[in-house]
């Protein structure tokens, strides 16, 4: 493909897994452009061969541990007025990918950034989970020491939107420990597992019944987590003894003392002190 006067990045949504779900503009671009930017090389030669593609342009990779350094290459490539395609092992580039430093770099330069959209495992796992979708945050991956994941998740308790998160299978068992622990039990979710593969798996119910499935039946493959959000605004305060037994079953569930005091609070609307004070009342 000849030079452009002026270079451009194109993001490229690559399919989850079906290699039905491609679009013509990705077959287009991945045909036509002057720099392919993958995550995995590897992945992208099976790509292209997938959909019958010829890359002809230049492939480098471009993936989280390289992409400070490749960067610079890259608006090089723009400013002699190339096209940089940007393709990810799944779903769209710079969402939990590699593609967003690139974008502001282009940005920045002056170039112009654009997209052949396309499958997205955030927003497929949202609309198949069941829950409400008309407001939602996206997390992206959790930190993987158990005490920042809790902490990150206390932050999140009382967000009233529903979450979407991704996880790696060797991790997914304790993280949705931790969510019940600090969401609460019966907060419902689902998890979808390899979304549009040939052994895709979509898990619905309360946090305590998907971590006792995941503890048990070790799944594999890529995950994404959906959770419903907290309920909007204090709850009716209930009973001493309710809100006793509300904090027992966090901590059964694996939440610390403290952490369960703190989540019951928010739940309702309390003073931390207050239900502290409950609690230790019960235990003298």
């Amino acid at each position: 493909m000849a030079a452009n006067e002026t270079g451009r990045v194109v993001l490229l949504g690559a399919p989850l897994g079906n290699i039905g779900d491609a679009s013509n503009r990705l077959r287009d671009v991945l045909a036509s452009a002057d720099v392919v930017a993958a995550e995995d090389t590897r992945r992208l030669a099976r790509l292209a061969r997938d959909l019958g593609v010829t890359v002809t342009g230049r492939v480098v990779s471009y993936f989280e541990g390289n992409d400070e350094r490749r960067t610079p290459e890259l608006v090089a490539a723009l400013a002699d007025g190339l096209t940089v395609a940007v393709v990810t092992d799944g779903g769209m580039p710079s969402v939990s990918d590699p593609g967003y430093r690139l974008v502001k770099a282009a940005l920045d330069a002056g170039f112009p950034v654009t997209a052949a959209p396309g499958p997205s495992a955030v927003t497929t796992a949202l609309a198949l989970s069941g829950l409400p979708s008309d407001r939602f945050v996206f997390e992206g991956f959790l930190p993987r020491t158990g005490s920042h994941r809790r902490s990150r998740l206390r932050e999140l308790a009382a967000e009233p939107r529903t979450l979407v998160f991704f996880e790696a299978p060797h991790r997914i068992a304790d993280a949705l420990a931790d969510l019940a622990a600090t969401f609460g039990p019966d907060r419902p979710a689902a998890v979808c597992r390899e979304l549009t593969k040939t052994y895709e798996e979509i898990r619905r119910g309360t946090l305590t019944e998907l971590a006792t499935w995941a503890e048990e039946g070790d799944p594999r493959g890529e995950i994404t987590v959906v959770v419903a959000g907290a309920p909007v605004g204090p709850q009716a305060r209930p009973s001493d003894d309710e809100l006793r037994e509300a904090v027992a079953e966090r901590e059964s569930a694996g939440a610390t003392r403290r952490d369960a005091i703190q989540a019951v609070a928010d739940d309702f609307g309390l003073k931390k002190r207050d239900v502290y004070s409950l609690v230790h009342q019960s235990r003298t």
